[in-house]
């Protein structure tokens, strides 16, 4: 069930948010923002995501080093 809630922020952040994320589009930019602060169980996964990002990146960075170091001792 959907609640209506009625906030107030700077005109140059509203602006911003139509701009960036789209007049449709605002109200699932927040909730996605502040569901992790204030529902424990979206918190858990949004630090597991985290996690799982971050080791990725660590294996795309190795897997870049390795490509790059292959590059470099190419003898043509």
């Amino acid at each position: 069930m959907r609640k209506r809630l009625n906030i107030s922020v700077a005109e140059d952040v509203y602006d911003g948010l139509y701009r960036e994320v789209g007049p449709r589009r605002i109200s699932a930019f927040i909730e996605h923002l502040v569901r992790p602060y204030v529902i424990p169980e979206a918190l858990d996964q949004a630090y597991a995501d985290m996690a799982a990002a971050e080791r990725r990146e660590r294996e795309a960075l190795a897997t870049a080093k390795g490509l790059a170091a292959g590059v470099a001792d190419d003898p043509r």
